[in-house]
């Protein structure tokens, strides 16, 4: 009897291990030559699409969008954006807003701030109502917090502001993507709240807790931190998508099919990958190469 039995059971941690599938989140918008948003989403490779970037907010000044070469803000012309979002969102993927990035012009002065922004946030992009919606009519399913400057305090009472429309109309998903030293210097305290879903850490531009060719320790012992760590519902590995897209912590996809996706799919929070972005990856073809093992 015991033999069928242990059968039974390499069969169950089979199907267990098997049901910790990741998806594939790409960041969107800062090249005019990555494509449509509707065409990102039609390639079937990714579950989440960052909208990149929100990156004028804050302390009094008029919230600006950057969406690179796709389109213009400043003459409404981002409101077209609407059918491409709806799009993805029928095939089921979830499209966030992306506050920050590296060079933009955010800063939270107050906690009173943070309740002004979320409130635009609401208005603009989720289920609230504006005339000036920048992308138009589409609610978005979230926003991403990508914040790499400004200052340290007040992402906290932004999450806090923005979760409480939680229960007005669709869930207002929470993401963010962190560097990887722990904690992250701008959103630490933010992401102790326990409320974000979804967090990509990036691990790259980091040397100290990034892959390095045939070292996969520091990267390791860096995954085991945020996730045990980090109270959010999934944790992803952040990547570039090219060795062009970013200055160090590109893995070549055998190292990473063969090494690092295997010593961290084991964690209960493992969501999958986050890439860096869409335009370098149409340029390696990465997303493609990885898709069946994340």
């Amino acid at each position: 009897m015991s033999y069928p039995l242990a059968c039974f059971s390499s069969m169950m941690l089979l199907l267990a291990v098997g049901t910790n599938a990741g998806g594939i989140a790409i960041y969107w918008g800062q090249n005019g030559g990555e494509g449509t948003l509707a065409e990102t989403c039609s390639t079937g490779n990714y579950d989440y699409v960052n909208l990149a970037f929100l990156a004028t907010f804050g302390n009094g000044q008029t919230p600006m969008i950057n969406l690179a070469g796709h389109c213009d803000p400043y003459s409404n012309g981002c409101t077209n954006l609407t059918t491409d979002i709806k799009s993805c969102q029928a095939k089921g993927i979830k499209v966030m807003l992306t506050l920050g990035g590296a060079a933009g012009s955010y800063y939270l002065s107050s906690a009173a701030d943070a309740k002004q922004v979320a409130t635009y946030l609401w208005n603009n992009f989720l289920g609230g109502k504006s005339s000036t919606r920048p992308l138009g009519e589409a609610v978005l399913d979230g926003i991403d917090f990508d914040i790499e400057g400004g200052t340290t305090q007040h992402w906290d009472d932004l999450a806090r502001y923005l979760s409480d429309y939680n229960g007005q109309g669709k869930k207002v998903y929470l993401t963010a993507a962190p560097q990887c030293p722990f904690p992250d210097a701008y959103i630490g305290t933010a992401l102790k709240t326990g409320l974000f879903d979804y967090v990509w850490v990036q691990f790259y531009n980091n040397p100290p807790c990034q892959y390095s060719t045939g070292g996969i320790t520091n990267l390791e012992d860096a995954w085991k931190q945020w996730t045990s760590e980090i109270p959010a519902t999934k944790i992803f590995l952040g990547l570039p998508a090219s060795s062009a897209a970013a200055g160090s912590g590109y893995i070549p996809v055998g190292d990473l099919t063969s090494q690092v996706l295997p010593a961290i799919k084991g964690s209960a929070k493992y969501g999958g990958v986050m890439l860096w972005d869409k335009y370098y990856d149409d340029q390696s073809g990465y997303s493609s190469s990885i898709k069946s093992h994340v």
